[in-house]
């Protein structure tokens, strides 16, 4: 079954970037919104592809200060969120804040992902409730299980087709804010339409290797 196009305004969406965690698996003393890809912050390369969308929001807890300051120098007109319980918390806190006065859809995106850029473009333009998986790539990914109607309709650790990424398309109203992990926010509402998308996400050293050589190839596998 297709996914339906075209049909919501990016002037309706509202972008949470979720980044106020602090990247310990990474081991680098750093937030992972700042490790350099290919010669920019990570952040950077997200706003790249996200330059059409008028309402992104950034949720910021580790080293929020040099966030801001790197994000500022970039684009001027980015909203903050405090996750001021970052240590205690999970990604699901932090895209709570940013739901906060959003617009009608929201769209979910974690701060250590990269997508390939006419797959974000694609994700960008959907006009239904969708989320993003990729192939599985990671240790412990969260897996995703689909029907044949193409939707997800199980999150698991022990089974599923596609790994969950992190990039989620959803209606604001229907989302009720935790603390946890943003795909409990999901369970409730599925099913919901997926889209294979390519990714990679820096939780580890090797992570961090493979994604710079991702995007210094141009983003292919």
């Amino acid at each position: 079954m297709e996914i339906s196009t075209g049909g919501i305004s990016m002037d309706n969406k509202t972008i949470i970037i979720s980044c106020a965690g602090m990247g310990t698996r990474l081991g680098i003393g750093m937030t992972k919104a700042l490790i350099d890809i290919d010669g920019k912050p990570l952040i950077i390369r997200q706003l790249e592809q996200l330059k059409d969308c008028s309402d992104v929001r950034i949720v910021v807890g580790y080293q929020a200060e040099k966030v801001m300051e790197i994000v500022k120098a970039y684009r001027d007109d980015i909203m903050f969120c405090f996750n001021y319980d970052y240590k205690i918390t999970g990604t699901a806190a932090s895209f709570s804040k940013g739901l906060v006065g959003a617009r009608e859809w929201v769209v979910a995106f974690d701060g250590d992902l990269l997508v390939k850029p006419s797959d974000l473009k694609a994700f960008l333009k959907l006009n239904e409730e969708c989320v993003g998986g990729c192939d599985p790539t990671t240790d412990n990914p969260v897996l995703m299980e689909i029907n044949e109607n193409g939707e997800i309709i199980e999150f698991s650790r022990e089974h599923g087709q596609l790994e969950w990424t992190g990039l989620a398309l959803l209606k604001r109203d229907r989302l009720i804010p935790a603390d946890k992990h943003v795909y409990m926010m999901i369970e409730p509402l599925m099913p919901i339409k997926v889209m294979h998308i390519d990714t990679k996400e820096v939780d580890t050293i090797n992570d961090y290797k493979n994604a710079v050589e991702w995007v210094k190839n141009g983003y292919k596998q």
